[in-house]
């Protein structure tokens, strides 16, 4: 059920072979994100349960679910890069149907991060279905 733009990030997790050179990829998609303005950066928008700084701005438009995110930590800023190519463009209705675990496990995230960013990942796959499912 995965995104084109993410099974693109999977394509090229297999061709990078180790761990370190996916890491920087991770922080590369989130160096080349647009930053987001710091009007949307407020309670409400930001993510709790992350160890970093984390704001995600959802959007619903014609029920498709999008969103722009920021971060204060590089990797975290890739992470989100990372979910927008899983869940952004798709159809409201077929958010909550996505499996974030085993998705996110194709890449071998659940091996390398740490507990405290395994954590906020969840926290913000979670903070994207209950928008979703309230729009």
């Amino acid at each position: 059920m995965a995104q084109e733009a993410f099974e693109d990030i999977v394509e090229t997790f297999e061709f990078l072979e180790d761990w370190e050179d996916r890491y920087r990829h991770v922080i590369d998609m989130g160096k080349a994100m647009d930053p987001l303005d710091d009007a949307l950066k407020v309670p409400a928008t930001k993510v709790d349960g992350c160890a970093s700084q984390v704001w995600l701005h959802p959007k619903v438009e014609q029920g498709v679910f999008t969103f722009d995110g920021d971060s204060d930590a590089m990797i975290v800023r890739g992470l989100i890069a990372v979910l927008k190519g899983l869940y952004s463009g798709l159809a409201v209705a077929d958010v909550a149907k996505v499996d974030a675990a085993l998705e996110l496990g194709r890449l071998g995230l659940n091996e390398h991060l740490s507990a405290q960013r395994s954590n906020g990942v969840r926290a913000m796959v979670e903070r994207i279905r209950t928008v979703a499912a309230t729009a």
